[in-house]
């Protein structure tokens, strides 16, 4: 989430007009994109795993983030503080959730523990309750005040203090989920890179294990980490700037800060949830479209919905044993 003096800060009027209408248009595509995902939790009872129960939480939080973010100042007062807190709490449970996927593959392929469904609870305390009291911490040195001239945002800082706390209370966690995520998922492909390794060495000429569907999974886990670095990189660097220079503003790294940061929420929906098996349920479900629309279907799309359940949870690591 952009905050409005360190984005928008000693910009042209026309410049905080392209903000405004870069940051309304990229969240518009990810509030999109998450409650397509979203919506398919909710319609395919077969992707109600544990699994996708939590790609379907992080994509909720997306399209709530994403949400707030194109409503921006709805009126004054209550409403914009309203909006600041809102927008802050669901950016960061975000990717916050992202931590929770990760923990899942690492405890079920790295430590082969059969029990991460019995730890939803914990995971809810942890995503929701760190959000809270992230968010609730930030408030104490934030000036909140209805800004209509900055349009989008409500969430105003001002001084030394709301720049540090803004750090302590976003950038630390987020930083600290991309350092976690990128170690977990190195630890997971390499292990399963071992395991595949060690099958294809025990296994007869009979057995020909195909790996591309495994090496695809592994090659989708490897760009999690860097949805979170590419979505979160120039607001990082924005930031830094702004704490050094508060008085210049650079416009282009501004828009970059703004579009890649409301484009997370798509990113999330195509990584994480446009995965085999939501492709198979809608594949299925076009099966039973009349057959002058079947025509219009790529003739592949059947082939596909073959492929393993789910890129999260293909786990084929029995045969090392």
């Amino acid at each position: 989430m952009a905050t409005v003096k360190a984005v928008m800060g000693n910009l042209t009027v026309a410049e905080r007009q392209v903000l405004t209408a870069v940051n309304s248009g990229a969240s518009s595509l990810s509030f999109v994109g998450s409650g397509f995902i979203v919506l398919c939790y909710l319609l395919f009872k077969e992707l109600r795993k544990f699994s996708f129960k939590l790609v379907f939480y992080l994509a909720l939080s997306d399209m709530c983030c994403s949400f707030f973010s194109i409503i921006g100042d709805p009126s004054k007062g209550f409403f914009c503080y309203a909006q600041g807190y809102t927008t802050h709490f669901f950016c960061l449970a975000s990717f916050l959730w992202t931590t929770t996927i990760a923990f899942t593959l690492h405890r079920t392929v790295v430590r082969h523990k059969t029990d991460v469904e019995d730890l939803e609870p914990m995971f809810h305390l942890y995503v929701w309750g760190t959000s809270g009291v992230m968010t609730v911490i930030r408030s104490i040195a934030n000036n909140h005040e209805h800004l209509s001239r900055l349009g989008t945002w409500c969430w105003a800082q001002t001084g030394h203090a709301g720049k540090v706390t803004h750090f302590i209370t976003f950038y630390a966690p987020l930083w600290g989920a991309i350092l976690f995520n990128g170690v977990t998922y190195f630890q997971v492909i390499r292990m399963l890179n071992n395991a595949t390794r060690m099958a294809v060495g025990m296994s007869d000429r009979s057995y020909q294990p195909d790996p591309r569907s495994d090496m695809k999974a592994l090659n989708r886990w490897g760009y999690y980490p860097l949805i979170l670095i590419g979505s979160w990189f120039f607001g990082t660097i924005n930031r830094i700037h702004d704490f050094i220079e508060p008085g210049h503003k650079i416009f282009w790294l501004s828009v970059l800060d703004v579009v890649m940061a409301q484009l997370m929420g798509l990113f999330n929906s195509i990584a994480y949830g446009l995965n085999s098996s939501v492709r198979r349920a809608i594949y299925e479900r076009l099966d039973l479209l009349p057959e002058s629309f079947q025509r219009w279907r790529p003739k592949t799309s059947r082939s596909r919905g073959q492929q393993q359940d789910s890129e999260l949870v293909s786990l084929k690591i029995q045969d090392q044993q």
